[in-house]
C-alpha cells in the first residue's frame, strides 16, 4: 500500500530527529532491526498496536504519522494531485447517488423500526459499512467523503441526499424523542433496488447491521472515536480510505467472529 512508504518515511523522520538509531527504536517498539528497515523502506505494513508503540517511542500522536498523506475533500485537488503523483489517494471522486440511495434504503428496511436507530446510529452504520467494504474488498461501496468532526464520521453529501429523497417521496423524516433525548429518524418509503448490491455489499452491509444496529448513539459514537481511521485523521480533515487497512481486531472488517462489546442503552 501506499501508505506504508509515506507512513515509513515519517518514521525514519521522526526517528533521525531524536537521534535514535535503527535497533535503539526496534528496542523501544520490541520489534527486530530488520522490521524497522523494512518499515522505514516501505515493505512492510505495520498494524494499528505497532503504530501506538511507535507514536510513544517517537513521542507523536498517531495523526502525526499520516499528516503529509494527501488527503482533501475537493474533487479537483484529487484530480491533481493524483495526476502529480504514483501515489494512490483513497478519495472517491464522486459520490454514486444510486448505489448510496439504495445502501441507504437497504438499511433502513433492515433496521428504520429499532428504536434507537436514529441520525448517529445510521450515520454509523453507514461509516462502517463503507469502511469495512474497502478495506475486505478494496473497493468503494457508496463513495461517500467522510469528515473527522466532532460528533463523529458522517458522509458529507448525505444532507443533499436526504433532502432530494424526501422531496422524490422516497424517505421520509421523523422527529421524535428516545430516553428524553432528541431524535431525528428516517423511514424508508420505497424498498430498495437489490439488483444495485452485488453479492459482496450486501454481505458487508448485513454484517455491519447485523453487529451495530442494536447499539445506542452514545456505544456506537464512542466506538466510531476508537477505529484507526478516526484516530489517525486530525480534527476537520477528510478521512482516508486506507486507514482501514491498519485496523486491529474488533474493528478489522476480516474478523467478523469476535464478540460484540456491551452497549449501554441510552
Amino acid at each position: 500500500m501506499a501508505n506504508s512508504i509515506k507512513i515509513g518515511e515519517r518514521i525514519g523522520k521522526y526517528r533521525t530527529r531524536r537521534k535514535l538509531t535503527q535497533q535503539e527504536l526496534a528496542d523501544q517498539v520490541e520489534l527486530p532491526r530488520t522490521a524497522i528497515t523494512q518499515i522505514e523502506q516501505g515493505k512492510r505494513n505495520i498494524s494499528a498496536s505497532e503504530l501506538a508503540q511507535f507514536s510513544t517511542a517517537l513521542h507523536i500522536g498517531i495523526a502525526d504519522f499520516f499528516s503529509d498523506i494527501p488527503v482533501t475533500a475537493t474533487h479537483d485537488e484529487v484530480r491533481d494531485k493524483k495526476q502529480k503523483s504514483n501515489i494512490r489517494i483513497s478519495i472517491p471522486e464522486e459520490v454514486d447517488y444510486t448505489k448510496f440511495k439504495n445502501v441507504l434504503l437497504y438499511i433502513l428496511e433492515k433496521c428504520a423500526g429499532k428504536p434507537n436507530v436514529g441520525e448517529t446510529v445510521l450515520y454509523k452504520l453507514l461509516y462502517f459499512a463503507d469502511f469495512n467494504h474497502y478495506e475486505e474488498h478494496e473497493s468503494f461501496l457508496t463513495r461517500s467523503i467522510y469528515r473527522k468532526l466532532p460528533f463523529g464520521p458522517v458522509p458529507l453529501q448525505l444532507d443533499q441526499i436526504f433532502e432530494k429523497m424526501i422531496k422524490d417521496r422516497e424517505l421520509q423524516q421523523i422527529k421524535t424523542t428516545y430516553y428524553n433525548f432528541p431524535q431525528t429518524r428516517y423511514f424508508p418509503l420505497i424498498k430498495a433496488d437489490l439488483e444495485m448490491l452485488n453479492g459482496s455489499e450486501k454481505e458487508t452491509l448485513d454484517h455491519v447491521i447485523d453487529y451495530y444496529s442494536d447499539w445506542s448513539a452514545a456505544a456506537i459514537n464512542d466506538y466510531s472515536h476508537m477505529d484507526m481511521p478516526w484516530k489517525a485523521t486530525k480534527a476537520g480533515d477528510v478521512i482516508d480510505y486506507e486507514l482501514a487497512f491498519y485496523r486491529d481486531p474488533p474493528f478489522s472488517a476480516k474478523n467478523y467472529d469476535y464478540d460484540k462489546p456491551e452497549s449501554s442503552e441510552v
